[in-house]
């Protein structure tokens, strides 16, 4: 405590003391400007020259201050130069570290006064302690305090430049630190200056994850430099690269077929697998990769992964190479079971499904074909894919084997009894039954009597009456249709079937109907190129061609229109009925014009017998009667001429 009065009394004496000094210095300074008011230019001159004149020792000299011979002044002077340093601005130069505080480190560089940096700028260096070298920029000689300003930053960013511009003019390999990801790529700090790394330049192979390689100091070549923006683009592929070749070159020397390398799985596609060899890339098609069927290469393999492949080919450059996996495994063939012969039972999952049948696989890599024809005994066309699907668990007898050409055919319907054996007895001719419509054709509609058993109906055989152009008129898939049997064919498993059978044929009694010339009520229910479909009675169509349609008018009948039509033609066989509105009014005509005719003739005949009476009785006429009778002979004729 005691210690503490003492120190507060001597601050207070000091300041005392400098408050009294400043006090008398502006009393002399009042002074000075009070006298100098009262005096001229010349005379201030000549009072402030006594006045220095008076203070000055000029005996000094005597006394031997400042006596020096020249060459004691040169020695003196080349100390002096030895001791400073001449800077110059934007020069890099070295320092000693002579104090460090909490803001700046201070540097002698050799010049008049030392130099100032901030501590911010040794970040880098937490170790830095006085009596170290460091290489400074010289920023400014002098400022506006009179120190002399220095930057570390500035130093190590020109330092780093010239590294930088040297390695690339030298391709030089130069390190630096991954300092954080950016898009498309990474920055990387060079000794201070901020490099950009593309993704593309960081490996040979594709990069998923840059976040990776942030915090971690790797080797660059520079690649490229923009001066005007001061931007740096690097490359550490380039490096990989160059390794790589030099083992690629190693590699593809010894390149034979058969050959067994380790690779890393550096792509995988739909089609296959890249698999790098460490500097050349083979190709690891899908159907190598496994003995079993596989849809995608991602079921077995995974990137980056790193397996032992054959090789199987490779072109005379050996930039194409094809690499196997499952070649190096035993083929499953070699390993079925002996037990499995013709006519065994096998089971599977069904792996393909294509037009023509459906693949099964018995084990990984055994796979036997179940034809389209083998899923059903039914004998019409069917697409496998109603059958099956892939996936689904099957069981099949064996058809086929063989193991040298590791081929195998199976059936699923040899499951199952053959439904044809005793067909006759079972469906005989003339019987009826009910059948499903399965498919249809431009010739006949296929139906199913039951699971195995199909017939078809000729599209003839649908109707008596109507005229079918194609079956889809008549009836539509998945209908139930009643058929009669009309032949049977077991041992190439063919049914006839009817459906118009079910009845009696009616043509026979339209026969009696339809006669010719005989005229009956019809509605045109649709106009065709040559002429017209008539409806007629009992469900008949006729036809009437177009020159049969024109009306007494002179036009024609359209679709819709009803009235009288005339048969002008009936076949039984055929079913064929021809019919003609025109007719109908021709021959009432032709009837009129025959009846006129012979209305006319008769009358012709009774003038004729008139004037043969008047002719014989002109003899016994006379002359004045003469004139009369020639009159009438005239009047006569005329008549006769109308």
């Amino acid at each position: 405590m005691a210690k503490k009065d003492k120190e507060q009394d001597v601050l207070a004496a000091e300041l005392k003391t400098a408050n009294v000094e400043g006090v008398e210095k502006t009393s002399r300074r009042e002074q000075v400007e009070s006298e100098a008011d009262s005096l001229s230019i010349e005379q201030i001159k000549s009072a402030s020259l006594t006045q220095n004149a008076g203070d000055f020792d000029w005996d000094g000299n005597k006394k031997g201050f400042g006596n020096y011979s020249k060459a004691e002044r040169e020695k003196l002077e080349a100390l002096y130069e030895g001791t400073l340093s001449s800077v110059t601005k934007g020069e890099i130069v070295t320092g000693k570290v002579v104090l460090i505080n909490n803001k700046d480190v201070v540097l002698n560089i050799g010049f008049k006064s030392d130099g100032l940096v901030s501590l911010s700028e040794f970040r880098d260096t937490p170790d830095l302690k006085v009596g170290d070298d460091v290489d400074v920029f010289v920023e400014s000689q002098e400022d506006s305090n009179g120190q002399l300003i220095l930057s570390r930053k500035r130093a190590k960013t020109q330092r780093s430049w010239e590294t930088i511009n040297k390695a690339l003019e030298n391709d030089e390999i130069i390190n630096g630190f991954v300092k954080s990801r950016t898009k498309g790529g990474l920055i990387v700090d060079i000794q201070g200056v901020e490099a950009f790394l593309p993704g593309s330049q960081i490996d040979i192979k594709p990069i998923r994850d840059y976040d990776v390689y942030v915090g971690k100091t790797m080797e660059f070549k520079v690649v490229k430099i923009n001066h005007e923006f001061k931007n740096v683009v690097v490359s550490h592929k380039v490096l990989i690269e160059d390794d790589l070749e030099n083992q690629k070159i190693d590699i593809i020397s010894k390149l034979e077929k058969g050959q067994v390398l380790e690779g890393t799985v550096k792509n995988i596609t739909a089609f296959g697998v890249f698999i790098d060899l460490g500097g050349v890339d083979g190709l690891l098609h899908i159907t190598d990769i496994s003995w079993g069927r596989i849809d995608h290469p991602e079921e077995v393999l995974k990137l980056d992964q790193k397996i032992n492949v054959v090789v199987l080919d490779f072109d005379d450059d050996k930039k194409r190479i094809a690499l196997g996996l499952k070649q190096l495994q035993a083929h499953p063939w070699e390993s079925l079971a002996t037990e499995i012969q013709v006519g065994s039972k096998v089971k599977g999952k069904i792996v393909t499904v294509a037009d023509y049948g459906a693949f099964l696989e018995i084990i990984p890599g055994v796979e036997g074909l179940i034809h389209v024809s083998e899923m059903s005994w039914s004998q019409h066309l069917r697409n496998p894919q109603e059958f099956m699907k892939v996936g689904d668990e099957v069981e099949a007898v064996v058809l086929t084997l063989d193991r040298e050409e590791r081929k195998m055919s199976l059936g699923v319907k040899q499951l199952t009894p053959d439904p044809w054996v005793g067909v006759a007895d079972k469906y005989p001719v003339g019987s009826k039954h009910k059948a499903t419509v399965k498919n249809m054709t431009n010739f006949g509609v296929f139906v199913e009597l039951e699971d195995g058993i199909d017939g078809l109906v000729h599209i003839s055989d649908l109707s008596w009456s109507k005229k079918i152009n194609h079956p889809h008129e008549f009836t539509k898939v998945g209908e139930t249709l009643e058929v009669v049997v009309l032949e049977v064919d077991a041992e190439n498993r063919k049914l006839s079937l009817g459906h118009k059978q079910l009845e009696e044929n009616p043509w026979d009694t339209f026969e009696t109907i339809f006669t010719l010339d005989s005229v009956h009520q019809g509605t045109i229910i649709k106009m065709a190129d040559k002429g017209a479909i008539v409806a007629l009675p009992y469900g008949v169509e006729g036809f009437a061609p177009t020159k049969h349609l024109v009306k007494e008018d002179g036009k024609s009948l359209g679709a819709e229109d009803t009235s009288e039509f005339l048969v002008i033609e009936f076949n039984k066989d055929s079913k064929r009925i021809l019919v003609s509105h025109s007719r109908i009014w021709e021959e009432e005509k032709a009837q009129e014009r025959a009846v006129e005719r012979d209305t006319k003739k008769k009358e012709a005949g009774a003038q004729a017998k008139a004037v043969k009476k008047v002719k014989e009785s002109v003899e016994r006429t006379t002359l004045g009667d003469l004139d009369v009778l020639a009159a009438l002979k005239e009047q006569m004729e005329n008549d006769k001429k109308k």
